[in-house]
């Protein structure tokens, strides 16, 4: 590795040089990969994508199913110095059009079956190359690239070189492009492999999705800078869970995983005995969820807090006390602070604005150089628009959140882009789009909708027509129709009056 070389692989590649022969993935098909498997095709893609014409820098929009060659594609950007832009395979062609519009990538890759809904978006967007990547490792890109030579000399990457550009919507219904570098990767997996103990020993149940922050950078990043191993799981599935648990160390999830797994009879004390680390996070854990399953297990989840522009800031220890309902502290290198609305450090215990500071925040939005500025302070903290406190301890609390993010199954719905959707549709005067308690999803996202006289709109309507524009996980779960949305005195919504009045419609 050369001198201040950050980029993310140059580290992988230490253990993949050190386990060479040692297994790093099994799916559920029982195909088990070892890392040098993996690392042959990984560069095998880099090689032929950097023949297509890619070079360091460009973006490569990814909008493809979980599976090995699709770890291959990020571990092959990375190496190549290409900017990996990972997509929801739920978003639909009108969000597309957004992303690649704006990112503006060398080359998109996507599943077969959406090949003919891409292309003409691609087309318009003057994008020279699109090729195909299937959950079974089929498609255009996998039959090229066995073309190629399975070596290819990583590229060096400086401090700020981007290494990924993930989109979060924003409270404007505009979304931003938020760039990623590979030393902001590097430090925050470090510090998590420090922090949750990660070992060449551990296998980590991975059953996350890989196109966020959880399962692409956190989950992975752990395993392949301490040498570990995973059992490869498509998608969550309680009982797959269940079956595969004995085998492993580590499980991340989001707290729907932690409720759907209490909710089967099967899941005991026994099944997570070999298991060393549960961790939550990407949406707030409920107490009695953490309460139930250390009585069900004996275990205590380990709670973190993170986001797509920092990755991980805070988590409870591994050693020594977790709290629930609080993330627990910063992690090695992060700064954390509360300040009021005129930027002041508050006191421990009381309640204001997050700021967070370190090597893990992002280096800002793309495309958007006002609203980095907007989001950091003179001396570097980022706002994160969550509300949060510090006890005596260090331990954070978060208590609110500024930006009206809804959090459905860990993933982030900001309203104001479904709000814009049901606005537009005929029939509608105004909606208000909030986030109300849900057992499975922890929220779910509603929409309240004032309809214009005369309209004959139902729910189903709404809800049908959100399908057809809109990711799922977006789409509400139900609609509720009144005749006047509740305004303070300077004629702004109070969404905590919707919330508070729509809390039990899914009790």
């Amino acid at each position: 590795m050369g001198a201040g070389d950050f980029n993310l692989y140059t580290h992988f590649h230490r253990q993949f040089a050190r386990h060479a022969d040692d297994e790093l993935l099994r799916t559920v098909q029982d195909q088990s990969y070892r890392y040098c498997d993996i690392d042959k095709r990984s560069a095998r893609l880099a090689r032929f994508l950097t023949d297509l014409g890619v070079s360091p820098g460009d973006r490569i929009s990814v909008q493809v199913e979980k599976s090995p060659e699709s770890l291959c594609l990020y571990l092959a950007c990375l190496r190549a110095g290409f900017v990996y832009q990972p997509l929801n395979m739920g978003y639909k062609s009108a969000e597309l059009e957004y992303f690649l519009g704006n990112a503006e990538p060398a080359v998109v890759i996507c599943d077969t079956r959406n090949e003919d809904t891409i292309r003409p978006i691609a087309d318009t967007a003057g994008i020279d190359h699109l090729l195909t990547l299937n959950a079974d490792g089929g498609g255009t890109l996998p039959d090229k690239a066995n073309q190629s030579p399975a070596e290819f000399d990583t590229l060096h990457r400086d401090q700020g070189d981007l290494a990924a550009l993930l989109y979060s919507s924003g409270t404007t219904g505009v979304p931003k492009g938020i760039m990623l570098t590979h030393c902001n990767l590097l430090r925050n997996a470090e510090a998590l492999v420090e922090a949750w103990g990660f070992t060449e020993s551990d296998r980590l149940l991975h059953a996350l999705p890989i196109f966020h922050v959880h399962g692409l950078f956190v989950a992975i990043g752990c395993v392949l800078l301490s040498g570990g191993s995973m059992r490869w799981l498509h998608a969550f599935d309680a009982r797959e869970v269940i079956r595969y648990l004995p085998e492993c160390t580590v499980l991340m999830g989001v707290p729907t995983y932690y409720t759907r797994l209490l909710a089967e009879a099967s899941f005991t004390a026994k099944i997570a005995d070999k298991v060393r680390l549960f961790i939550s996070g990407s949406a707030p854990l409920l107490k009695e969820t953490f309460a139930e399953f250390e009585k069900r297990t004996g275990q205590r989840i380990l709670e973190r807090y993170g986001m797509t522009e920092t990755n991980m800031n805070t988590s409870n220890p591994l050693h020594g006390e977790r709290k629930p309902g609080t993330v627990g502290l910063p992690l090695p290198g992060v700064e954390a602070r509360v300040c009021d609305e005129d930027g002041n450090v508050l006191d421990i215990g009381e309640t204001g604005n997050l700021q967070i500071r370190g090597p893990n925040v992002f280096a800002g939005y793309w495309k958007m150089p006002e609203k980095t500025a907007e989001d950091f302070t003179d001396d570097g903290f980022f706002n994160t628009g969550d509300k949060g406190r510090i006890d005596s301890d260090g331990y954070i609390s978060i208590v609110g959140r500024a930006k009206d993010v809804v959090i459905t199954g860990g993933l982030n719905v900001y309203p104001k882009e479904v709000e814009l959707f049901i606005d537009g549709l005929a029939g509608v005067r105004e909606s208000a789009v909030i986030g109300v308690a849900h057992a499975d999803f922890g929220e779910a996202v509603v929409a309240v909708v004032v309809p214009e006289q005369g309209s004959q709109l139902n729910e189903n309507d709404i809800i049908s027509l959100a399908r057809q524009q809109l990711a799922d996980f977006k789409v509400p779960k139900r609609v509720v129709f009144i005749d006047e949305l509740p305004r303070n005195s300077m004629s702004k919504v109070q969404k905590k009056v919707l919330r508070d009045t729509y809390k039990g419609l899914f009790s």
